[in-house]
């Protein structure tokens, strides 16, 4: 086993301490916020990594690069507008991950551009580059429309009741087939797309600190 697969398992692992929490805990959030208070009941409205973390699912993510977290309860009987209650508490957590994602990318070039290269200050980068990457990763595959995933809830806006629950019953035999086709390679593309455009979305956000660097050095842009 080389350096280059050890740094990459560590930087996975410390950016784990940091996604996979905000993602859940902002789904509870938003639950607690809209009437069902049940994931805060339970110790879910936290960013200790501990009341999350699925054992199995997080040594998945930091040796694949695909995994899960402990399931946020929620009850839609709960909310005063059950459907959009659940839409936009499952929105919530890819939602989070992106806001977390920009401000990795933002520290990342105010960095980049003010402070001198060092062994340390490279892993920073390093890591920083990690927390963006993974971030949109899990933003992006979480807002897939198919059951358990956050996606699946938020399309129940527009989906009839009957069609929904009808769904939620093959939930785990969905979620099976989509790993597989995870794991096989054949949603490779589309995430990769996805991916990019999100990416492409976050460098334009930000543009605007390239822009003021380039300004202060003379640069026209």
């Amino acid at each position: 086993m080389d350096k280059r697969t050890l740094l990459v398992w560590l930087l996975r692992a410390l950016v784990m301490l940091v996604a996979i929490p905000v993602h859940e805990a902002a789904h509870a959030l938003v639950s607690a916020k809209l009437g069902d208070t049940t994931a805060k009941d339970r110790g879910r409205l936290t960013l200790n990594p501990m009341a999350h973390f699925d054992l199995l699912g997080a040594l998945c993510m930091i040796f694949t690069g695909i995994g899960w977290a402990k399931p946020v309860p929620t009850y839609a009987s709960r909310f005063k507008n059950p459907k959009a209650g659940m839409a936009l508490t499952a929105a919530a957590g890819p939602v989070a991950n992106l806001l977390v994602a920009f401000v990795s990318v933002l520290l990342y070039k105010i960095l980049y551009y003010t402070l001198p290269a060092s062994a340390e200050i490279n892993f920073l980068l390093l890591f920083l580059e990690y927390m963006a990457s993974i971030n949109t990763m899990l933003a992006v595959f979480n807002l897939l429309p198919v059951p358990p995933f956050d996606g699946s809830r938020i399309v129940t806006v527009f989906l009839p009741q009957r069609t929904y629950f009808k769904l939620m019953q093959y939930e785990r035999y969905i979620f099976i087939a989509v790993f597989l086709l995870l794991f096989l390679g054949f949603l490779d593309g589309p995430l990769y797309l996805l991916n990019n455009a999100v990416w492409d979305f976050l460098m334009w956000a930000t543009s605007f600190v390239d822009k003021a660097v380039f300004a202060l050095a003379g640069v026209s842009v």
